[in-house]
């Protein structure tokens, strides 16, 4: 349980740091950026699970399937911000990027 949490906890750092460097490389904006920073999360949340498995104690290697669920929940959380009334009704105003990233843990997490 603990090198679980360990590993969300990584994924989320790795993913809050590393998405930005990537993103500088595609040019992209507007409404479409929010969907390629989903496809980003998702690939470093699973790279960032598949080296976990290797170094932690009791995460198991994630799958191709692994992958493709967390990029369903980050573009399931993508597409939850383009809905303005979704996002005025949570009580916290938090970035559309940290929705995106949970979606992608979420998904990660289910998977597994």
């Amino acid at each position: 349980m603990l090198s679980k949490l360990i590993l969300i906890a990584i994924q989320i750092a790795a993913a809050l740091l590393g998405a930005p460097q990537v993103l500088r490389y595609i040019p992209i904006g507007g409404d479409l950026k929010i969907f390629v920073q989903a496809a980003i999360f998702a690939v470093i949340v699973w790279i960032v699970g598949l080296v976990g498995s290797f170094a932690l104690k009791d995460v198991h290697l994630p799958s191709s399937r692994t992958l493709g669920a967390a990029l369903a929940g980050a573009l399931i959380g993508a597409g939850l911000t383009l809905i303005p009334e979704l996002m005025a009704a949570i009580p916290l105003k938090v970035a559309p990027a940290y929705l995106v990233l949970a979606g992608a843990i979420a998904g990660y997490m289910i998977r597994r």
